[in-house]
């Protein structure tokens, strides 16, 4: 190198490459809460966005390398700047993109959409390294040590990165906010560079280009904090409530002419009651309300998935039940509170579903499995092992229901078969309901325990004797697997209904509430 750096270049050439490593990690990740709203926080949605990361790093070491040695490692602000100006454009793209990948399906639309998104952003970054190198070398025999360094602060600055914005920023801030930080932060750090390189590098007006590319970026905050907060008028919705949470989007939106509140996280309803009485119209809801009568004499109950609260309110209301519930998202659990009236009779407790689960203690008389909407399917919170945690939580004649989102197909679907598998492994016993009987597509209420339920208990009316023998329907479980904490294919085998559910909810609500 003609211009070696000082002292105070070397601290800022691994300040810079630190703060790019962690920026990188920032993205990727916030890459999941952008799309998860359209597509869905599924596995596809994961391995898409890790897949583009790896092809625009990959791409940024390799277009870094030649450019550090055809530019002698100059321009070294240019490429923050523009980093920091694709990075402010991600949010500002996100609307147009997710509806233009719309129509390639849940696994191709969330990997074009990833691509489209992230890979400028992320392929300027990538350029840092090789660059930085360059820069930190003086002569041949040091290039080892220099990348090795430069590569571990990198590395570093990732795990802070992660870090950082999983503990701290993900529950105080907004993605779009989170991210137009990130974009000033970079912007900054380029003119900062963009000063050294004119004074102490020689680069000659250094800083126009990067001045520039900082009024651009500038321009653009405005649109991205403030774009994604209505809804169209002419979709009458009325958004109450607005978090983004650790684990998705959660929203409360009213439909005021059907006099409906629904309660949602990402593209899932987890919660819907009428504006007139607050009751629950969800109809497997109003199934598992009626088990208690099926198997008087319970006194304890848990519930595994709280949503908004309407069952574990109906079994205190009407049979006495002291409820325990559980709830993983605290954004969802203080909306039930807030907008559907949730009080809870027992203990309401906020955390992932198999670390809490070892923590209680038995016996419950009903344990009510309610983790699964038409999002992405949480599989580890259906294996053999979870099962087997839960029916060591049940009282000697306790029953487990779990409902479950799926197609019928004569009762031959392998989602369906399988779960039956798995529940059969544990469980001596199993009867299945659905929702809406002649529906293909449905909600499918498991019921399994040491006995069975004699539906033409005296506890219940001839009216709701026959609403549930309407709606008893067989599974055939000879075609399923056994699902288990190491083999699961449960998200792949439920991928159609991950695509159906998006078409039903956009026919409900319409694209845009799709979108953030």
């Amino acid at each position: 190198m003609n211009n070696p750096l000082n002292k105070l270049g070397r601290i800022g050439l691994y300040l810079t490459v630190f703060m790019t490593g962690a920026s990188v990690m920032v993205i990727e990740l916030l890459g999941t809460r952008l799309i998860a709203p359209f597509y869905g926080a599924s596995l596809y949605v994961w391995c898409s966005l890790i897949s583009v990361t790896m092809i625009a790093l990959a791409l940024g070491y390799f277009i870094g390398g030649r450019w550090a040695d055809y530019r002698d490692g100059k321009g070294f602000s240019l490429i923050l700047a523009l980093a920091a100006v694709l990075t402010l454009l991600i949010p500002w793209m996100t609307r147009s993109v997710l509806l233009a990948t719309d129509p390639l399906g849940l696994r191709t639309g969330a990997f074009i959409s990833a691509l489209v998104l992230f890979t400028p952003s992320l392929t300027l970054l990538g350029m840092v390294s090789p660059v930085a190198i360059k820069l930190a070398t003086r002569q041949l025999q040091g290039v080892g040590a220099s990348s090795g360094s430069l590569y571990a602060v990198s590395t570093l600055g990732s795990v802070v990165g992660t870090l950082l914005l999983g503990f701290f920023l993900f529950p105080e801030f907004g993605s779009r906010e989170i991210l137009a930080g990130l974009g000033i932060g970079l912007l900054i750090l380029a003119l900062l560079v963009a000063l050294y390189e004119q004074q102490q590098l020689a680069v000659v007006k250094a800083t126009g280009p990067v001045l520039l590319l900082i009024i651009v970026g500038f321009s653009l905050i405005p649109q991205i904090v403030g774009a994604g907060r209505a809804l169209p008028a002419q979709q009458q919705l009325i958004i109450r409530s607005e978090q983004e949470s650790l684990y998705g989007w959660v929203r409360v939106i009213d439909k005021p002419k059907a006099k409906l509140r629904f309660l949602t996280s990402d593209a899932s309803v987890i919660g819907a009651a009428s504006l007139i009485d607050g009751s629950n119209l969800l109809v497997y809801q109003d199934i598992v309300n009626l088990l208690p009568a099926l198997a008087p004499g319970m006194k304890r109950a848990l519930i595994v998935g709280q949503g908004a609260g309407h069952m574990a309110t109906a079994l205190h209301e009407r049979y006495g039940i002291k409820v325990d519930t559980l709830e993983i998202d605290p954004a969802v659990a203080q909306a039930a509170v807030d907008y559907f009236g949730f009080k809870p009779s027992g203990q309401a407790r906020v955390g992932d579903g198999r670390y809490e689960i070892r923590k209680l203690t038995g016996p419950y008389d009903l344990i009510i499995h309610d983790c699964f909407t038409g999002g992405s399917e949480p599989a580890h919170l259906l294996t053999v092992e979870t099962l087997r945690q839960l029916r060591g939580l049940l009282s000697e004649k306790g029953l487990l229901a779990l409902n479950f989102v799926g197609f019928l197909e004569n009762g031959q679907n392998p989602a369906l078969a399988s779960v039956a598998k798995t529940l059969d492994e544990v469980f001596p016993r199993r009867q299945v309901f659905i929702s809406e009987p002649g529906d293909d597509f449905n909600d499918f209420i498991f019921l399994t325990g040491n006995a069975p339920v004699d539906l033409e208990a005296p506890s219940l009316s001839l009216g709701q004797q026959d609403w549930l023998k309407q709606r008893q329907v067989s599974v055939n479980s000879e075609k399923g697997r056994i699902l288990t904490d190491n083999l699961n294919a449960l998200e792949h085998l439920q991928l159609r209904k991950a695509e159906h559910y998006r078409q039903v909810l956009v026919e409900w609500f319409g694209t845009e509430w799709l979108l953030r």
